[in-house]
C-alpha cells in the first residue's frame, strides 16, 4: 500500500495548484493535469506500479523533435513497459490520440498503451507487431511477467 498523498491542493496567486507526489511538486491544475493525476493514482493505488518506476512527463525524442509522454511505467530492469497519453476530460480519445501514442512507441517500445480523459480509457497491447485492444486495464505484474 503506498503512502503517496493524492489530490492535495492549494491556491496560489488566484491559481488553484495540485501537489503531484511522484514529481514532488505542486503544478497548475489545468484539465489534463487533473486527468493525469487520477490515472497515476489509479496507476499506482490500484493496478500495484510502484511509484519509483513512473516516470511523469517523460522526455523523448521522435524523429530529431523534443516531445514528452505523460507518464511511462518503467520495469524492475528500467525497460519501458507502459506509455500514458492523457487528454483533458473535453477532448474525445480518437485515432488522432493513438497515433500520437504509437509515435511514442516508436521511440520507446513498450509493450502497452493506455488512453485516458477521465471518461474513456483504453489499452493496448503490441502482439506480433500489432496493436491488440485489450478488455481490461493490467496490473503492474501482469505487465511487468509479459517482457
Amino acid at each position: 500500500m503506498s503512502t503517496l498523498q493524492w489530490f492535495k491542493t492549494r491556491t496560489q496567486e488566484g491559481k488553484t495548484q495540485v501537489f503531484d507526489p511522484l514529481r514532488r511538486r505542486y503544478c497548475a491544475l489545468t484539465p489534463e493535469e487533473e486527468v493525469r493525476q487520477k490515472v497515476l493514482y489509479l496507476l499506482v493505488e490500484h493496478l500495484g506500479v510502484p511509484p519509483g518506476l513512473l516516470a511523469v512527463e517523460y522526455s523523448i525524442k521522435v524523429n530529431g523533435l523534443d516531445k514528452r509522454c505523460d507518464a511511462v511505467v518503467f520495469g524492475r530492469e528500467g525497460q519501458p513497459l507502459m506509455i500514458v497519453e492523457c487528454k483533458a476530460a473535453s477532448v474525445k480519445i480518437t485515432d488522432k490520440t493513438l497515433d500520437q501514442a504509437v509515435r511514442y512507441y516508436s521511440t520507446l517500445r513498450p509493450q502497452y498503451l493506455l488512453l485516458y480523459n477521465g471518461i474513456s480509457c483504453y489499452c493496448f497491447k503490441m502482439e506480433d507487431n500489432q496493436l491488440k485492444a485489450m478488455d481490461h486495464l493490467p496490473s503492474y505484474s501482469e505487465i511487468q511477467v509479459e517482457r
